[in-house]
């Protein structure tokens, strides 16, 4: 994960970007948990209640992986002491093509990507931090943490 830039116009907000790995294991429970609920609750024409179309299945997969990448950028905001943003300010990009990943992607496999979005220093993680540690040794210090989705 690094900083890539100061946004000045808002404040303290930062532009980071991450390289992480999608857990499949996570992936595949979260597609498991999407495929019974589209059978509880889905109606699809020309199709008894509780089946599933063919087509319906990628689109499926491609939720799940989205969920699962955005569960691992939320667990690096709070692994680094980052706060995220509401609204349009806090979205996420992903700088693969999901098209193309869902279109290959085998259930339970991990899916590695690089993401970018905006966030703040978390104040009270930043103070709790600072208390018993000398500010000028911290610049120095590099942290490397795996961020997984749980």
């Amino acid at each position: 994960m690094g900083l890539v830039e100061e946004d000045n116009s808002d404040g303290d907000i930062y532009n980071f970007w991450l390289t992480a790995v999608a857990n499949g294991d996570e992936i595949k429970k979260l597609r498991i948990q999407t495929e019974k609920e589209a059978s509880k609750k889905a109606n699809f024409p020309g199709f008894r209640k509780g089946q599933i179309p063919p087509y319906a299945q990628p689109k499926m997969t491609m939720f799940a992986i989205q969920e699962a990448v955005i569960k691992t950028c939320e667990a690096s905001l709070e692994a680094y002491g980052l706060q995220s943003l509401q609204g349009s300010q806090g979205e996420v990009k992903v700088n693969e093509d999901m098209q193309e990943v869902c279109k290959g992607y085998k259930l339970g496999n991990d899916i590695p990507f690089t993401a970018t979005y905006k966030g703040k220093f978390d104040e009270a993680v930043q103070a709790a931090s600072e208390e018993g540690h000398d500010t000028a040794a911290m610049e120095d210090v590099v942290v490397d943490v795996e961020a997984v989705a749980e």
